[in-house]
């Protein structure tokens, strides 16, 4: 029987359960799929490694999803977190004082996990990093959330997009025709190369830097309004759930429309690649939270909800425990047993599991990294 939205939760087991899915990618499931198109020379796996790449510049992959819907989740999240510190009288200026610093904390953490903790030469440090754009983005996005109501929510998503791509259509690198949106030309990485200290991934370019910061708040913001309509709408759980995935489609629909004049760029965060991943994003927790929460089938969740209550804790763990040491320790035989052309397959498998029981342990032990 449906539920009010009055009636929701205080946290989505479906929300920790796809974040897991989305880690999942990154702590070695993708190397999984490399080694299985490796040893088995299938089609299928090819295809599937191909996906689980990034494409050089224009395009779009699974791969490209991954970190965008993390930044969607967090804002998913906001609702149920900073909204409900709102109901309970918490003042605004208070929480904004806890985005800001829990969005510095995560530039921190993304500038250890770029350089280590070793001090070096302010140009050999690279300073922009996936947790920086996460802080950040999350951090304005949140900041927007707290001192404004829902339309004014939606206008700032629609001006975030509009405004960039209006920006780099009209903009470009000093010697290069406005618009230009190659490596060398474009606005954004023009400007990075600018203002950005330290060193950029790419030399003249960085795919997590300052300017391109500034569309990814739309990608917060509609993981902000996902969530509203989840925790505060007054629809059923099937309505909300059909709200989420026609939205979905519509954004993906858009998104291949603009990709004709702004195209899909992960690299620049373009506006066009803003919806098609919010498109997959709204689908992806539609599907989630519908099998999880609405139709209550949440065992087969486990798995990856343990990955997901400690998304952060996983994602450093590697800069600061060997896992493939660990793995070859525990696993090496395995791996001996199988022999070629699947060892390396198993060893893979080997390695997730391994990270897998480590968090599993802080699972049941009720231990979670929080920032």
């Amino acid at each position: 029987m449906s539920q009010p939205a009055t009636a929701a939760p205080q946290r989505l087991y479906s929300l920790d359960a796809l974040r897991g899915f989305d880690m999942f990618w990154i702590m070695g499931a993708e190397e999984i799929v490399h080694t299985m198109s490796k040893a088995t020379g299938s089609s299928f796996w090819q295809g599937f490694s191909t996906q689980l790449t990034h494409p050089d510049w224009n395009g779009f992959h699974f791969y490209d999803l991954i970190f965008p819907l993390f930044l969607f989740m967090a804002g998913v999240a906001t609702p149920y977190s900073v909204g409900r510190e709102l109901e309970k009288g918490t003042s605004r200026n208070k929480l904004l004082l806890r985005v800001i610093k829990r969005g510095l904390i995560l530039v921190l953490l993304g500038i250890v996990a770029n350089n280590g903790l070793g001090i070096k030469p302010v140009s050999e440090i690279r300073f922009p990093s996936v947790l920086g754009r996460i802080g950040l983005a999350y951090m304005f996005a949140n900041i927007i959330y707290l001192y404004t109501k829902e339309r004014a929510q939606m206008i700032w998503f629609g001006a975030l997009i509009i405004g960039y791509w209006l920006l780099l259509k009209f903009t470009s690198a000093p010697g290069f025709p406005p618009g230009d949106l190659t490596m060398e030309g474009n606005f954004a990485s023009y400007v990075d190369r600018l203002l950005v200290p330290g060193h950029l991934y790419l030399g003249i370019h960085d795919p997590e830097g300052l300017m391109s910061t500034i569309p990814a708040i739309s990608t917060g913001l509609l993981g902000i309004l996902a969530g509203n309509l989840l925790k505060n709408k007054p629809y059923s759980e099937q309505q909300k759930v059909i709200r989420l995935a026609v939205t979905g489609i519509i954004f993906l629909l858009l998104a291949q429309l603009w990709n004709l004049d702004f195209p899909i760029n992960k690299n620049l965060w373009t506006s066009s690649f803003v919806l098609n991943v919010g498109g997959y994003s709204l689908l992806l927790l539609s599907i989630f939270y519908y099998i999880i929460d609405v139709l209550g089938y949440k065992k087969w969740a486990l798995f990856f909800r343990v990955i997901g209550m400690n998304s952060i804790l996983i994602y450093m763990s590697g800069h600061f425990i060997d896992w493939e040491f660990t793995t070859n320790r525990l696993s090496g035989w395995l791996g001996q047993l199988v022999g070629t052309p699947y060892n390396a397959v198993v060893m893979a498998a080997c390695y997730v599991m391994v990270e897998w029981a480590f968090l599993y342990f802080l699972y049941r032990k009720k231990v979670f990294l929080r920032v």
